[in-house]
Order: C-alpha cells, then structure tokens, then sequence
C-alpha cells in the first residue's frame, strides 16, 4: 500500500488495507514521495530484523548493564563482526529464517520503540535530505 509515510508501522498499514479491501494490492508508486516511501520502509524492515537476528544471536547484548563501559563498547563491534561473519560464510542461517517473517514489536511504532526530539530546523534539514534523496531515486527509474 503506497503512500503511507515511512515511520508508519506495519500492523498498521495492514490494519487499514483488511478494512478497506479496495486498497489490497501492490501498487505502484505514483510520486517521488511514495517511491522513498516504499523503498524506506522496506530498509528499515530489514534493519529491524537483522537487529532482531543480532540480539537473538548473543544476549549478552540484552544483559549488559553489568559490565564497565569500556568492556561494553567492545562487545558491541565483537559480536557484530562475529555476526556478520556468519551471515557472509552461512548459506541458511536458521536464527536470521526465523526472523525474515516477524517484526520487533508488532503494537509498537517505529516512535515509540525509539522516541525522537527534533527542534524544527533539525526536522527542516532532514526534509530536505528526504526529497533530495526521493528526487535521485525517481531520476534513476
């Protein structure tokens, strides 16, 4: 369903397309907005779950309050790279399969999960960037 806004979340999106079934479908995308739109949201959802695979993989990343702050920002590149090393030499990751088909948090934004403050001219900037970005995507179509 084109034309939601990035940050909207899935469930909602989905929501809205079982209550009105006229909207079922893949769409095309009609305009620069709706093309960063739909290619936005479907980098974040694999952000989203590569970060779901990651903290499956090694909970030491859940339960890190514990250790001194130096330790913890070397366990944060270590099992990334460990992390990405596995994803380049494995074929079928069973960890990252079981993930390909779920959401962090399926009643809970995108906002919610990571609230954001903005003062005005930061929110402008990252308008601009988006059209700037939204106008490249259109132009290599």
């Amino acid at each position: 369903m084109a034309g939601w806004e990035g940050t909207a979340h899935d469930s909602r999106i989905l929501s809205e397309t079982i209550r009105d079934p006229a909207k079922m479908g893949r769409a095309t995308p009609q305009n620069k907005e709706e093309v960063f739109n739909q290619l936005h949201s479907s980098l974040r959802n694999v952000i989203e779950r590569t970060f779901g695979v990651w903290k499956a993989r090694f909970p030491i990343l859940k339960r890190m309050a514990s250790y001194p702050f130096d330790i913890q920002v070397r366990i944060v590149p270590a099992t990334m790279a460990i992390h990405n090393f596995i994803r380049k030499k494995k074929l079928h990751d069973s960890l990252f399969e079981q993930f390909q088909s779920t959401t962090v948090d399926e009643d809970r934004t995108t906002e919610q999960l990571y609230p954001v403050i903005r003062p005005d001219n930061d929110q402008q900037e990252m308008n601009r960037v988006r059209d700037e970005i939204a106008n490249l995507l259109v132009s290599r179509r």
